[in-house]
């Protein structure tokens, strides 16, 4: 089994989808880091040789942050926007859309599911 940046990549599928199970390489990333290693994108994960495996581990060790660092450099990034008080750090710390969606009748994925609304008991008729 091939394993990259700590990953197992999924051997039967193509190196150019299969590259894209590691957080922070993408489609497009994965096809540029293919064609940088000089190797065939549509060409199985179990069918590729030692030799390819480490020229692809090489331009991903060049090309920048993925996995834990990249994990560790985004809550960074969200934690210093909540730290310096921005709306958007507001936005995280009150686990609401960030990016300006509505939230009115839409954001169940980040508000969580409904509360169940509280019926008010009767109050008693005058006689």
């Amino acid at each position: 089994m091939a394993r990259v940046a700590g990953i197992d990549l999924p051997p039967n599928k193509r190196a150019e989808i299969g590259l894209t199970y590691i957080y922070g390489i993408g489609r497009s990333r994965s096809a540029s880091i293919l064609k940088e290693a000089q190797v065939n994108r549509d060409i199985k994960i179990k069918d590729l040789s030692e030799e390819d495996l480490s020229r692809i581990r090489a331009v991903i060790d060049e090309q920048g942050e993925i996995e834990g660092d990249l994990r560790k450099r985004v809550q960074m990034d969200i934690k210093r926007l909540m730290d310096i008080g921005a709306y958007r750090g507001l936005r995280h710390r009150r686990g609401l859309p960030v990016r300006g969606q509505r939230t009115h009748t839409n954001a169940r994925t980040r508000k969580g599911p409904r509360r169940a609304t509280i019926a008010k008991k009767k109050a008693p008729g005058k006689k």
